[in-house]
């Protein structure tokens, strides 16, 4: 992901389904399409740079250019002056009725290159439905996310707060297994915890939830198969749909656990 804008050739480059004008022939008549880079214009315009982009790959050809994409942007502060993580503004359609635009909270957190989702329980994504009536405008949806925006630095910080034991970030692994992996698949959970640069060398719930967070969409985890006695490696999750899933899951244990150790803070918040 680039610190820096990606200029219209880039995005043009990187997913071409962002500039299709028009939706798949098997849209109804009562279909509402909505044009991805009129979307991005307008926020644009509203002080969101797109600083990411990714389009799900397509089984059938007829449905190259109307797929699933997703369009990271982060805020001209952030871009001028870099902070260790950036709120993100997260921007998903497509054009072949798979996925309700939509616009979402996200993370970016730039020692390890890695986007957290933050779970509905925290922001509700804002939607709009590709049938019927488009009662919300992206105007309103963006004032959202950027008032938002300091809660949820401040919710950074007090995951940065909360220290782990030994036994709970063991927990917190293991609770995370189920959203990567099937029953019959079995990891040791202390895999999970193993850190990736010297800056994740910490006890912090926020870094724990950043480890895990990289091991389970990174891949490179090992285990066994429990069925056929096979020992098997993960691979990277690609699909964009995976990946939000359990980044917002992720995010939901963190919250659970900082409700546990800080329950006070819980109330107030």
């Amino acid at each position: 992901m680039s610190r820096f804008p990606l200029t219209t050739q880039e995005l043009q480059t990187q997913a071409p389904a962002l500039f299709t004008e028009e939706p798949h022939y098997e849209a109804s008549d009562k279909y509402h399409f909505v044009s991805t880079i009129e979307v991005i214009n307008a926020i644009k315009a509203l002080n969101w740079y797109p600083t990411s982009v990714q389009q799900s790959s397509v089984k059938d050809t007829a449905k190259e250019g109307y797929q699933r994409h997703i369009v990271r942007f982060r805020h001209f502060d952030d871009l001028l002056n870099p902070q260790e993580n950036a709120v993100e503004l997260l921007l998903f359609n497509s054009h072949d009725r798979s996925t309700a635009f939509s616009i979402s909270a996200g993370i970016y957190r730039f020692v390890c290159a890695n986007g957290l989702v933050i779970a509905d329980s925290v922001f509700e994504s804002y939607k709009i439905k590709h049938i019927g009536e488009r009662d919300n405008d992206v105007h309103t949806a963006i004032a959202n996310i950027t008032a938002f925006k300091p809660k949820l630095e401040a919710k950074i910080d007090r995951f940065e707060s909360i220290a782990l034991s030994q036994s709970e970030k063991e927990s917190f692994a293991r609770s995370s297994i189920p959203l990567r992996f099937e029953e019959h698949l079995e990891v040791n959970p202390t895999d999970l915890l193993i850190p990736h640069r010297d800056e994740d060398t910490k006890e912090d719930l926020y870094t724990v939830l950043n480890v895990i967070q990289e091991n389970l969409l990174r891949g490179n985890i090992s285990g066994i198969n429990k069925t056929t006695g096979r020992r098997f490696t993960s691979r990277e999750v690609t699909s964009i749909a995976r990946d939000v899933d359990v980044n917002q899951c992720l995010w939901d244990i963190a919250e659970r656990i900082a409700s546990i150790k800080e329950p006070n803070l819980a109330l107030a918040a």
